[in-house]
């Protein structure tokens, strides 16, 4: 693979510290340790959007009219990352930022696909969700699917849900009726992943429990997750394309739920190394074979 480097972009490293439908606060912590991490490795100085405070572990709604004022002010910081031709590099705490980031993506890049890296479809409604979790509402808000209050605009045909396993009926339905796509695990995830692409930009959610159980704290547990390995070699499909932004949430501090102390967020980012590298060239590596 070579990579033109014709059109740099400034990768702008954010840190959504606020809380945002979390169960515990382990993951507003665990955003701060990838933060610094993704700091470190683009050499830039993370731009902090929110303070933590105590988890509420409540209803969606409830959650939701908490979580607003950081919410909209992470779209405000998208805005201006965009407006001035920054390629978004994000530390969240969970998911359900993504009601604030995606809208704005979609607003300023709709050409670009959105790679939902995720154990779980996040395509409920508060109509259909049958645990009230906001994070299970993630996707389905920036697709227009419910008022959010945060704005829609992302197109179902430019999502692709990747390791997605633990998905409930209403959310199957929208995946049996082909308005999104799912590359569920299996063999020859790497080329299915290409072609879904099929050459677009992307812009990169991962949700830490895309993950085999284990190598990373995380908050939900679902077996039969990628590896490391399998995700550079994802990563290394991405970075094939124009990388317009990545996001990466759920990563848990303290105690993981294997047991262990803090897990270093070192490994992880060293499996998405091509896509951090594909978002500080901000342009698209074209294969030659």
């Amino acid at each position: 693979m070579t990579v033109s480097t014709a059109a740099r972009t400034s990768p702008v490293v954010t840190h959504f510290a606020a809380r945002a439908g979390d169960h515990n606060d382990r993951a507003m912590q665990g955003s701060g340790m990838i933060a610094a991490e993704l700091a470190s490795r683009l050499d830039t100085a993370p731009v902090v959007v929110g303070t933590p405070e105590p988890a509420l572990c409540t209803n969606w709604k409830d959650e939701l009219a908490a979580a607003r004022p950081a919410l909209r002010a992470m779209a405000q910081q998208y805005e201006h990352v965009f407006h001035s031709g920054g390629t978004p590099v994000t530390a969240l705490s969970r998911c359900a930022v993504a009601l604030a980031t995606l809208p704005v993506l979609a607003k300023y890049r709709p050409d670009a696909v959105v790679v939902w890296f995720d154990a779980h479809a996040d395509l409920n409604t508060p109509e259909s969700t049958t645990t009230g979790y906001l994070g299970g509402l993630a996707l389905s808000g920036p697709l227009g699917m419910w008022d959010t209050g945060l704005g829609d605009g992302l197109k179902a045909e430019n999502v692709i849900l990747c390791g997605a396993r633990d998905i409930d009926p209403p959310e199957q339905s929208l995946i049996d009726q082909g308005v999104v796509t799912l590359l569920g695990m299996g063999p020859a995830l790497t080329t299915r992943l290409r072609a879904a692409i099929a050459g677009r930009p992307v812009y990169v959610h991962i949700d830490c429990d895309v993950l085999e159980p284990g190598i990373v704290p995380t908050d939900y547990v679902v077996p039969h997750g990628l590896t490391l390995e399998d995700l550079n070699a994802l990563a290394d499909v991405l970075a094939e394309h124009e990388v317009v932004g990545l996001e990466i949430g759920e990563f848990e501090a303290g105690e993981g739920l294997t047991g262990n102390d803090t897990t270093s967020p070192g490994p992880l980012l060293d499996a998405l190394q091509p896509l951090l590298e594909g978002a500080a060239l901000g342009c698209s590596g074209r294969r030659t074979d």
